[in-house]
């Protein structure tokens, strides 16, 4: 079962955050606690860390894009797994 990656909330005030850059691609092999990307606010930078072991299988994301709190950045599973759109 594949798993989604959401934008965390980092502050109380947090209402979305800018993908500023992907430490992991597609189809590279991810590990729980692994940071997969930086994630910027009006305040600061933060990495985001995988809450699960697998293949990141597909970036929603793209570097720059405005994402709001818990929206979708991005899928991690096992590999040749289908996931959504």
């Amino acid at each position: 079962m594949a798993y989604e990656v959401l934008m965390p909330q980092l502050g109380l005030t947090m209402e979305e955050g800018t993908v500023s850059k992907w430490l992991k691609q597609e189809g590279e092999a991810v590990k729980a606690g692994e940071a997969i990307l930086e994630i910027t606010t009006d305040k600061l930078t933060n990495e985001v860390l995988s809450e699960h072991d697998g293949v990141l299988l597909k970036i929603v994301a793209q570097e720059g894009e405005d994402i709001p709190v818990k929206g979708l950045l991005a899928y991690i599973g096992q590999s040749g797994e289908a996931v959504g759109g």
